[in-house]
């Protein structure tokens, strides 16, 4: 009996180890089931931090961006032209105190006080200037009432008794259609250098007698310097002062122009201003 007992207590024994055993392996098998899950749970919680960084790094750029943005200089402001200029003005005739100050202006720092008084014009030499209520016949008329008798007595070839002087071509061009009322019989030439050669207007000065030469100063300038146009008759001259072209530039507005006008001016026409034989009108 005792040896039997032991046995079987051996044997209980033996198969308690062996039912705790096998409870034991479903335990684990339950702790292994249950790792999936937490990986689960960090790889989400690994997500939401990778986003707060995103987040974070997106706010940092936005800011970084602000701070760039707000440290950018303002932009200049344009500065106005003499279009925006004169369209916010009325416009004003010119007069005699106007080309004097021109020339004043532009010859003070290149010439001596002597030469400057060379270049001063008496108020004798200057004709009435156009208030803007004339056409340019009507205004030569007013400045030239013996027109007709002036016209016949010039016959001095390569040479004008009255020179228009004015900024482009085709102003040239205008303003030789509104001469018509006034030129009567006298002969006019186009002064100018677009499609027209300096050989070619020499020649036609030489054939005969023109009464009335109407151009631009640089081309006035050169006909001069190369001998193809001569001042001994010339006893007018009107600057074409007034007008304004497309973009509201007078004459003397251009660079490139009125450098052209004041050398022509420069030439014989301010001696002749100040020895009384030539007058000046502003139309």
């Amino acid at each position: 009996m005792a040896d039997t007992l032991g046995e079987d207590w051996w044997k209980a024994d033996s198969s308690d180890a062996s039912d705790e055993g096998e409870e034991g392996k479903p335990s684990e098998k339950a702790a292994g089931e249950k790792k999936p899950r937490k990986r689960k749970t960090e790889s989400v919680k690994l997500a939401k931090a990778k986003k707060k960084k995103e987040c974070f790094i997106a706010q940092e750029k936005k800011d970084t961006a602000e701070v760039k943005g707000a440290e950018k200089p303002k932009r200049r402001r344009k500065k106005k032209n003499i279009t925006d200029a004169l369209a916010a003005s009325e416009p004003k005739p010119g007069c005699a105190a106007d080309l004097q100050e021109l020339l004043h202006d532009h010859y003070a720092d290149k010439r001596s006080i002597i030469e400057l008084e060379e270049l001063e014009l008496p108020d004798s030499c200057f004709l009435a200037s156009n208030d803007l209520s004339h056409s340019l016949s009507s205004y030569l008329k007013e400045i030239c009432p013996k027109w007709a008798k002036v016209q016949k007595n010039h016959a001095i070839q390569k040479s004008a008794v009255l020179l228009i002087i004015c900024s482009s071509a085709l102003r040239t061009i205008e303003l030789i259609k509104q001469l018509t009322p006034f030129k009567g019989e006298g002969k006019v030439l186009k002064l100018f250098a677009k499609h027209i050669k300096v050989e070619e207007q020499m020649k036609l000065l030489a054939k005969g007698v023109a009464h009335i030469g109407v151009g631009t100063p640089g081309r006035i300038k050169a006909l001069i310097e190369k001998d193809g146009l001569t001042l001994d008759a010339l006893k007018y001259v009107v600057l074409d002062w007034n007008w304004r072209d497309q973009k509201l530039r007078r004459m003397v507005d251009i660079p490139e122009v009125k450098a052209d006008m004041l050398k022509l001016l420069e030439t014989r026409i301010v001696m002749g201003c100040r020895t009384g034989t030539i007058k000046l009108g502003l139309f």
